[in-house]
């Protein structure tokens, strides 16, 4: 029964660090489209995709690097197969996104949570 409960306490502690940074990360977004859409007058839309492209290349990809992500990247700049992926990840926006994985990891945190104190 202890290695249950470490598994529990573990993967409640993943689904707290990821829910709770997810919607931090929400927050600062919507923060910043609302803090342009006052200065400017327009709506900054950023997509699902934007959000992957920059992540992926502050994080994993160097340049000049060979490999799936970097591949992975080359075919998000200018993709020739799979147009309606890449539709559907530019349109949905980032936000939406972040919102809702931050939902599945507080699900995942308090059902662990529910789960240890449950015994």
């Amino acid at each position: 029964m202890k290695a249950r409960r470490a598994a529990l306490r573990l993967m409640g502690g993943i689904g707290a660090i990821i829910g709770y940074g997810c919607l931090l990360a929400f927050l600062y977004l919507i923060s910043v489209q609302t803090y342009r859409w006052f200065r400017e007058g327009a709506w900054t839309h950023v997509g699902m995709g934007d959000g992957i492209r920059i992540g992926l290349l502050h994080c994993c990809i160097k340049d000049g690097a060979t490999g799936r992500l970097a591949s992975f990247v080359q075919w998000w700049e200018s993709p020739a197969t799979w147009l309606g992926v890449h539709k559907v990840f530019e349109v949905i926006p980032a936000s939406l996104a972040l919102f809702a994985v931050s939902i599945v990891g507080n699900s995942l945190f308090i059902y662990c949570r529910d789960r240890l104190h449950q015994r």
